[in-house]
């Protein structure tokens, strides 16, 4: 009986795995530390690249000396997109001109770009597999 007793108090802890998959991404050349760095990942090309309703996970982080880090912590093992722009007035919107070009800094994983609007999901996707997983986005 102290058996089962121990084996039902141990087995939570052998679930539970050692090495999570994780993700994390850094965000570089951002003009200004005014605002936030929002951040919509994707996990399909559904809603890709601004539909937040549709992204799989969101963030929105402060700016220090130019950079953003976002911890998106356990994912799992999969196809992804990144889409990152700086909102340096904290609309929550991507700012744009007459033409529809950015006023603020935008980009997306492997630093993907579109010819005429934002890249496709395929060129931005990235495999993210087990163990931590880092990503770089340049703004332009």
């Amino acid at each position: 009986m102290k058996l089962l007793i121990l084996f039902l108090i141990m087995f939570p802890f052998l679930l539970v795995n050692q090495n999570p998959t994780t993700l994390s991404l850094q965000v570089t050349h951002v003009k200004s530390d005014q605002g936030l760095v929002r951040v919509l990942l994707f996990k399909g090309e559904s809603g890709f690249p601004d539909d937040e309703a549709k992204a799989f996970k969101s963030a929105s982080v402060k700016i220090k000396d130019g950079k953003a880090v976002v911890d998106f912590g356990p994912v799992p093992e999969g196809t992804y997109a990144l889409s990152v722009f700086h909102d340096s007035q904290n609309t929550g919107k991507l700012r744009t001109n007459a033409f529809g070009i950015p006023r603020d800094g935008y980009g997306f994983s492997n630093d993907a770009m579109g010819m005429f609007g934002p890249p496709h999901f395929e060129k931005a996707a990235f495999k993210v597999t087990a163990g931590k997983n880092n990503v770089s986005i340049k703004l332009r």
